[in-house]
């Protein structure tokens, strides 16, 4: 799905959201160059695998947190984790590096990637395209991942 896609979503389904375009963000740091409406609630995706590459895992969590991978493999029973290559996050996702976001699951059609999102918040996210962020209600993003029949783990990160 491409941005025009997921608001098309959204819409079908009367999922409350709020557009910010902005220029193309590929990281955090150049997120903060951007003036969001909510920058409290900025959110921070990695894509990462185990070592075999049998599991992938979409890990969100706000934008000023830092993930220890090896405190969320001890924490959420993982195998041993690292970050996905771009190829493989095109090939799962269909997404290129800094447009990463839990959207990006509606385009794994195979349901690999398990969803860990950090409690509970509002949360501002890319739409597939990092040139804008969507601000949704964290219980509608679950309740649409889980809809698409990926994996959705709350965990505190």
């Amino acid at each position: 799905m491409n941005k025009h896609e997921i608001y098309d979503y959204l819409n079908k389904w009367e999922i409350w959201y709020e557009v910010t375009e902005h220029k193309a963000v590929f990281n955090m740091a150049e997120i903060s160059d951007v003036v969001l409406p909510y920058p409290e609630a900025d959110a921070k995706n990695l894509f990462v695998r185990d070592d075999k590459k049998r599991n992938y895992y979409l890990i969100t969590v706000k934008g000023d947190k830092r993930v220890d991978l090896k405190e969320f493999r001890q924490k959420n029973s993982t195998r041993p984790l690292s970050f996905a290559s771009e190829n493989d996050l095109m090939k799962v996702m269909g997404l290129i590096p800094g447009a990463v976001t839990p959207f990006g699951i509606l385009n794994d059609i195979e349901c690999k990637v398990q969803f860990f999102i950090d409690e509970d918040f509002f949360i501002g996210i890319h739409p597939n395209d990092n040139t804008a962020t969507v601000w949704v209600k964290t219980d509608d993003l679950i309740n649409i991942i889980k809809g698409h029949g990926n994996q959705v783990n709350i965990v505190q990160v």
